[in-house]
């Protein structure tokens, strides 16, 4: 059975074929791409990430994303990377635990983003990415996707599961296919010290930055 025979016929909310995907990284996203386009789904990848630190980090993860979109012609909105807005959003919010206050702040203001972009450029259904990765809570996704949308006349948030029907297997599957750089951590400067300090309690090393890649 192939990838594309096995993945389900996708039909985003109110029949719309038209669909905005925000993207976090290429490894989340390469299923999410090609089930789309395997149900015939017209999507544009808006990539707007300011939590992503250092910049280094934030530029592997793009130029992997970008690459992985022209490989398959597919749109790609490169937004701004303007760290210091979440930066100012997320003080008071340094000692969040993951999946608390400040990812549902990071949550919604790249959503936000989202939406706007969709409501300016007539796109009818937004959807993300972020859902698909095990470590991510999808109803806290689901519910800021939903919030972002809510304020726009006939801007839907699809909130399906991509991890579902073998999603989430399929995600790993492409990722090696692809030698996709494999990041090691959420993304933002906290979730790095965290993941640093658990390394060190653990006798590992720190993160070394664009070292990591999937292999076949």
């Amino acid at each position: 059975m192939t990838e594309d025979t096995a993945r389900p016929v996708l039909k985003p909310p109110g029949g719309e074929s038209k669909v905005l995907l925000h993207s976090c990284c290429a490894p989340c996203s390469g299923e999410v791409m090609e089930a789309m386009l395997a149900s015939g789904v017209d999507y544009t990848i808006f990539f707007y990430n300011p939590n992503i630190h250092p910049e280094r980090e934030y530029l592997l993860r793009k130029d992997e994303n970008v690459r992985f979109a022209e490989k398959h012609g597919v749109p790609f909105v490169d937004a701004d990377y303007d760290t210091d807005n979440w930066f100012a959003r997320a003080k008071g919010m340094e000692w969040e635990p993951e999946r608390g206050a400040r990812c549902s702040m990071c949550f919604d203001m790249r959503f936000e983003r989202t939406a706007l972009y969709a409501h300016e450029h007539g796109f009818p259904v937004m959807t993300s990415s972020l859902g698909i990765s095990r470590w991510k809570n999808m109803a806290q996704i689901n519910e800021s996707g939903a919030r972002a949308a809510a304020p726009y006349e006939g801007l839907s948030y699809w909130d399906y599961n991509w991890r579902k029907g073998g999603g989430a297997a399929r995600m790993i599957d492409i990722s090696k296919r692809e030698e996709f750089y494999q990041q090691e951590y959420c993304g933002c400067v906290y979730s790095l010290r965290d993941t640093n300090r658990h390394r060190r309690e653990t006798g590992r090393g720190p993160i070394e930055i664009g070292v990591q890649f999937y292999r076949r």
